[in-house]
């Protein structure tokens, strides 16, 4: 709930990390009463021709995007979307993409995040958990999405071009561009249960629709977890969830409204780029500066010419940024602020961008459960209070502990490993249609993270590694992120991943995959002489695997349970 006005937490014993705060961030804050879709209305009101979005060269303003939002709201409510109604969304970073965000929850909807790289088996399985009966996606994933629908509940099927928000000449290239690479060009109608966007905004009415909204009870998004435990549950976000956390992050910052440009390259279907990117953009008046995909070299060049002011990334994403090999081509250094989420941050990734582009890089933390930051490094003047290795403290409004692995009910003291529980007005109304998983990991308003760390006697919070990611060998608990810093400090090393993988002797043993950086040359002896330098024998990996690349998520987070799987299924054959 909204704080009473004059209401204060105290700084005690509890919550060291209050003492940190920069003066300008209050310990508790307030989001207001309005829902997620009012806050465009509100910026196209305000600043109507303000720049809202800009991808690939077309600018659409804040007015525009709001036009059509609603014409397509009032489309959604014309094929019988009613409140409460699940609507996909299936779409790579684009304008259409957050015209469809706001139309689903101006008409009432829920949106569904759905992943555009799903193969059918996971658009079925999605689909169908959740109910949905109309998809917004683009023309290229059409014959997927029709694949499936006879096994699904759809009823529509609203396609988009890539090229209708194109600037010319690239609208009239594209479908060239779309044959050569993806070996075909489709070709659909508006007719039946198939709808065109660019039909519904030719001839439908922008007329404004009036719902009833409560924030904290009235889902906006099913935000579906990566599914590295069995399937995929669908995480239910409120308005309140992500409003909350939005106004967390603006008081985090405090940068001035109006003023900043975002470059949004994380993925708007993953919570961290649809609040950290959209909304947070979209309420705070900025310009989006959209990529449908991320291109190391596009990055670059964008940058250079756009000279967007912040930058939500991964760490996969700077590494890649930092090891092309123009970067030192590019003027990088309108790039003032970066929040790095969705996996581990080196610590010399972090100072290495930070050389790079003079801007400020701060580890942060959250889940798909806590829409999704709980925790920070701080920012701007007092950036001297900033851990590096740390994921940070707590946000406003916030509380964190650590809770004893054996099961006591004690806090954990200072520096004693345990799993991070998180409670605050950000964390998810619960499992969609799942309610033991929900009470599995809900206990009296704290969220169970599954996450393993510690925390030092100033607050600041320490990540060693995920529950199940733990690594059991000989009777030691090693953690994996240990390992890994290490091995991102050997110059040549680009990315590291460390899994447990069986072993007949110790249970499980270490073992490394290896990217490293072009036309560099390393051996499994020199590697374990060097881990050797700064690990106990024990966590040295066993082995070592180089590759070319290593499997990622959409946001580029490193897929560990991928290869865990893959060393299963390479035992199973061997016996």
């Amino acid at each position: 709930m909204n704080q009473t006005k004059g209401e204060k937490r105290l700084i005690n014993t509890e919550k060291p990390w209050l003492k940190h705060y920069p003066s300008r961030v209050p310990q508790e804050i307030e989001w207001g009463n309005i829902p997620l879709h009012a806050y465009l209305k509100k910026a196209a009101e305000e600043h109507p021709q303000k720049t809202a979005v800009h991808f690939l060269g077309k600018k659409l303003t804040y007015d525009e995007v709001y036009e059509s939002s609603l014409k397509l709201a009032n489309y959604l409510q014309h094929l019988g979307l009613e409140k409460g109604d699940r609507v996909s969304i299936m779409l790579p970073n684009c304008p259409q993409a957050v015209i469809a965000y706001f139309a689903v929850l101006q008409a009432g909807g829920i949106v569904v995040q759905t992943n555009p790289l799903y193969m059918e088996r996971e658009l079925e399985f999605q689909l169908n958990d959740s109910d949905t009966d109309i998809i917004i996606t683009l023309d290229l994933l059409y014959p997927k999405v029709t694949k499936v629908k006879a096994l699904t509940k759809l009823k529509h099927i609203i396609v988009t071009r890539m090229k209708d928000y194109l600037p010319f000449p690239k609208n009239l290239v594209y479908p060239f561009m779309q044959r050569k690479e993806h070996g075909v060009v489709v070709q659909v109608e508006h007719k039946g249960d198939t709808h065109l966007l660019t039909e519904i905004l030719k001839h439908f009415h922008p007329s404004e629709i009036k719902l009833q909204c409560n924030l904290k009870e009235d889902t906006a998004i099913l935000q579906y977890t990566g599914g590295t435990t069995g399937f995929p549950k669908g995480v239910m976000l409120t308005h309140e969830n992500i409003l909350s956390n939005i106004r967390m992050c603006t008081e985090w910052f405090s940068l001035e409204k109006g003023k900043e440009s975002m470059l949004g390259v994380v993925p708007l279907f993953h919570v961290y780029g649809m609040t950290m990117v959209m909304f947070y953009s979209v309420i705070e008046m900025y310009e989006m500066i959209l990529l449908p995909k991320f291109d190391a070299e596009t990055v670059l060049k964008t940058v250079h010419k756009l000279k967007p002011t912040l930058f939500p990334g991964a760490p996969t994403i700077y590494i890649a940024l930092l090891n092309h090999p123009d970067v030192k081509k590019y003027d990088l250094s309108s790039i003032k602020g970066c929040i790095s989420g969705s996996a581990p941050l080196p610590v010399e990734v972090q100072d290495k961008f930070e050389k790079v582009t003079g801007g400020t890089v701060i580890e942060g933390y959250g889940l798909s459960e806590t829409s999704p930051v709980t925790h920070a490094n701080v920012y701007g003047e007092e950036k001297g209070n900033r851990r590096k290795g740390s994921i940070g403290i707590p946000w406003p409004s916030t509380d964190a502990m650590i809770k004893p692995l054996d099961g006591r009910e004690e806090v954990a003291k200072p520096f004693e490993k345990g799993e991070i529980w998180v409670k605050g007005p950000q964390v998810m109304k619960g499992y969609w249609k799942k309610e033991d998983e929900t009470r599995a990991v809900i206990k009296d308003g704290w969220f169970l993270t599954g996450d393993i760390g510690y925390m030092d006697e100033d607050g600041y919070f320490y990540i060693v590694d995920r529950k199940k990611d733990m690594i059991i060998a000989g009777g030691y608990n090693i953690y994996p992120r240990e390992i890994e810093e290490v091995l991102y400090e050997h110059e040549y090393v680009q990315e590291a991943v460390v899994v447990g993988v069986p072993d007949p002797y110790r249970g499980e043993t270490v073992k490394a995959f290896i990217v490293l950086k072009e036309g560099k040359t390393l051996t499994e002896e020199q590697l374990d002489e060097f881990c050797r330098k700064s690990l106990a024998a024990y966590k040295v990996p066993k082995i070592y695997e180089f590759r070319e690349e290593l499997p990622k998520t959409a946001v580029g987070k490193i897929l560990r349970r991928s290869l865990v799987e893959e060393e299963k299924e390479k035992l199973k054959k061997v016996e």
